[in-house]
């Protein structure tokens, strides 16, 4: 049985706009660049998103994609949606109602008698820096 790899949730900024679309893709390279990331955006506290947010989501996806992981989005407000919609880009994304449903997917592909040991353990640590919080949960 193999190990497990952590679930990491990234908040996102409450308005993406070019600089803040900037300063959110330098913050979480080293997560996409990991070996087989698995990445859950939390959109809940966006406000504001213009196509520059657009293009670093699909920008961190494909980061992702080179490294043999996934990446979901969560908690959409109704303004994000709407340009993902708009752009798109939605059908990029698997996008998932809330944060949970989100880090709960990654475990679908188990067996049955496999997923419930990783529900056994699974694990949350939060830590805040600013405005932004970051989780690693066990999958």
């Amino acid at each position: 049985m193999g190990t497990s790899r952590p679930v990491i949730v990234k908040r996102m900024p409450d308005r993406i706009n070019l600089q803040q679309a900037r300063e959110f893709s330098r913050e979480v390279q080293p997560l996409l660049r990991s070996d087989r990331p698995q990445l859950v955006f939390d959109f809940s506290t966006v406000h504001r998103m213009d196509a520059a947010g657009v293009d670093m989501l699909l920008e961190c996806m494909a980061e992702v994609m080179k490294h043999d992981g996934d990446l979901k989005l969560a908690a959409l407000s109704p303004q994000a949606a709407v340009v993902l919609e708009l752009t798109r880009a939605d059908r990029l994304f698997e996008i998932y109602e809330t944060v949970s449903d989100a880090v709960r997917s990654f475990s679908g592909f188990l067996p049955n008698a496999m997923r419930k040991y990783a529900e056994w353990g699974v694990a949350a640590t939060a830590s805040e820096s600013g405005d932004d919080t970051s989780s690693k949960i066990a999958a």
